[in-house]
């Protein structure tokens, strides 16, 4: 993946670093994407380099389409290409699925925002650049709660449902030239995740995938961005594709 540059939204922690770590380490030049999290990002920076890449940090809000027009704009002038975006960027509000006066249309809109109207404005200003490279690829990712209804909200599993759906119509628009494909992971072991849930809450959200999920095991960032990956790197047939990447936990429990 030498002399290829990425984009990766959300990407100074989680899924999104490792994405961009795995990305460096093959080679590629990558773009860090954060919002708030700057020390974070500009750690991630440092170690993209360290295994090999070109690295920068840039401030954004996908929300804002002129945000996502400055990001491409900026990945294209420190690389001089794009080849590959990935749309790590996603925010929630832990509402039970039960609680419908927990939400409001506030929440649906800034939901909706990051998690769909994003990943949407990013593939718009990548699209040119992506279509020049050749052979250029986005992944989003998804969730399961997008696939079984399921997750930390109501208006989380919708706006995840929503980006599923775009996924394949973004596959059908910008093809032969882009391959656009999305992954859908289950419980992820990040920080983000045991700030959110505290302590408590994720050691048993961890235990209870190590206990129920055929694979006895909760995912871990590096494992679904070797997923992501992979959509980049030796997948050239492969678009419109909803890849569920959970041990196996919506196959209904291991056997026993």
């Amino acid at each position: 993946m030498k002399n290829t540059a990425a984009i990766i939204t959300g990407s100074a922690t989680g899924i999104g670093a490792a994405t961009a770590q795995g990305l460096a380490a093959r080679g590629c030049s990558v773009v860090i994407n954060y919002t708030k999290s700057k020390e974070e990002a500009e750690a991630t920076v440092e170690v993209c380099r360290e295994l090999g890449g070109q690295a920068i940090a840039f401030c954004a809000d996908v929300s804002k389409d002129d945000d996502c027009q400055a990001m491409a704009a900026a990945a294209m002038e420190h690389f001089g290409r794009l080849d590959i975006l990935v749309n790590s960027a996603g925010t929630t509000k832990f509402v039970p699925l039960h609680d419908l006066d927990g939400l409001n249309a506030d929440d649906f809109q800034r939901i909706y925002g990051v998690n769909v109207i994003g990943p949407f404005q990013m593939a718009k200003a990548c699209a040119p650049h992506l279509k020049a490279s050749g052979n250029g690829a986005i992944v989003n990712v998804s969730s399961t709660a997008g696939v079984f209804g399921s997750g930390s909200s109501i208006a989380y599993g919708a706006s995840k449902g929503a980006l599923n759906t775009m996924t394949k119509s973004l596959a059908r628009a910008l093809a032969p030239e882009i391959r656009v494909n999305a992954v859908c992971p289950g419980f992820v072991q990040t920080r983000w995740m045991r700030n959110h849930l505290g302590e408590e809450k994720y050691a048993a959200h961890i235990a209870r995938w190590e206990d129920t999920a055929p694979l006895e095991k909760a995912a871990t960032p590096e494992e679904v961005a070797d997923i992501v990956i992979s959509f980049i790197e030796g997948a050239d047939i492969v678009t419109g594709q909803i890849m569920v990447c959970d041990a196996g936990a919506s196959l209904g429990g291991r056997k026993r």
